[in-house]
């Protein structure tokens, strides 16, 4: 099971990014472990200065913008 963090401080762009990956993982039929962080200090250790920013399998794989599906599925297939 992948896990995927979604760094943020819990606004709409932040949930929409969570949701997108739940929600895609879910159309694939990929089990997926999604986890909304909102401590700055956590993001911080992520060395993340915009967000929202999506940690895969304690990668960080993206900031500044709700990715995009195609982004989305290569880290599912990842």
């Amino acid at each position: 099971m992948k896990t995927f963090k979604v760094l943020g401080s819990g606004c709409s762009k932040c949930q929409k990014t969570a949701a997108s990956i739940e929600q895609i993982a879910a159309e694939l039929g990929i089990e997926v472990r999604v986890i909304k962080e909102t401590d700055p200090m956590v993001i911080m250790q992520y060395g993340v200065m915009s967000t929202p920013a999506v940690v895969a399998d304690e990668q960080l794989v993206h900031s500044g913008s709700v990715p995009q599906r195609a982004e989305i599925e290569g880290w599912l297939s990842a």
